[in-house]
């Protein structure tokens, strides 16, 4: 599954992690694999499992 970079930032905005938000602007490619990039998004305080609740329109899948 592909995230655009974009709905990650937005995330972190809302969370009121606007320091990380400016980080993972630089840091993350354009569309982000939650998997493949697990360690980044970590870096940024993101589960990538809790992509599929926090994103509009990625769905919740199972659990």
């Amino acid at each position: 599954m592909q995230i655009d970079k974009s709905q990650i930032i937005d995330l972190l905005k809302s969370q009121g992690k606007d320091d990380r938000a400016d980080e993972a602007q630089s840091e993350l490619p354009d569309t982000v694999d939650p998997e493949q990039h697990a360690d980044l998004l970590a870096k940024f305080g993101i589960n990538p499992q809790d992509l599929l609740g926090k994103i509009p329109g990625l769905g919740g899948f199972g659990g």
